[in-house]
C-alpha cells in the first residue's frame, strides 16, 4: 500500500466566499473524484479534492491517513478550525496517487475534512464551532 501526495495547492487569489450561507454545513466537506490510470504498468488511483478552509489561517490542509479496507479507500485531510465557521474561505486542491496490491477491490472513495482544533482563534465568522469532521463519498471510476 502506497500513497503519494502530488500536490497541495492553493487556487484562488482572492478570499472566497459562500453567496448563500443559509444552506452550508460546517465544516464543507471535500469535494472530490477519483479515477484509475496506468503508471508505467502499475494500476493507480488518483484521487483530486477541492477543500475550503478558513483564509484567515495560515496553514494549508495535509494528508494525513490513507486507509484501505476491502473495497473503500478512506483519505483523511487535516485542518485547523478556530470556535468560529468563517467568512471567507482559501480553496485547496489537493491531488493523491494511490497504490496497493488490492486497488482493484476498491469501488468507492470517502474524503474527509478532519477537524483539528486551532490554538488560536484565527475569526470573525458567521456561526457555531463544527462538532464534526465532514466527509465526501465517491466512487472510483474507471
Amino acid at each position: 500500500m502506497d500513497d503519494q501526495v502530488i500536490q497541495i495547492t492553493k487556487i484562488n487569489t482572492e478570499d472566497f466566499i459562500f453567496k448563500d450561507i443559509q444552506n452550508i454545513t460546517f465544516p464543507i466537506p471535500p469535494l472530490a473524484s477519483a479515477n484509475f490510470y496506468d503508471n508505467d504498468g502499475v494500476q493507480t488511483l488518483k484521487v483530486c479534492s477541492t477543500v475550503y478552509i478558513n483564509s484567515k489561517g495560515t496553514e494549508k490542509p495535509t494528508v494525513q491517513r490513507t486507509t484501505q479496507d476491502d473495497s473503500t479507500l478512506t483519505i483523511y485531510y487535516d485542518y485547523e478550525w478556530d470556535e468560529i465557521s468563517p467568512d471567507t474561505y482559501n480553496v485547496y486542491y489537493i491531488e493523491t496517487d494511490y497504490t496497493s496490491d488490492t486497488i482493484g477491490d476498491i469501488t468507492e472513495v470517502i474524503t474527509y475534512l478532519k477537524y483539528t482544533p486551532s490554538t488560536t482563534v484565527v475569526g470573525p465568522g458567521d456561526g457555531g464551532d463544527p462538532t464534526l469532521s465532514r466527509g465526501t463519498k465517491t466512487s472510483s471510476g474507471g
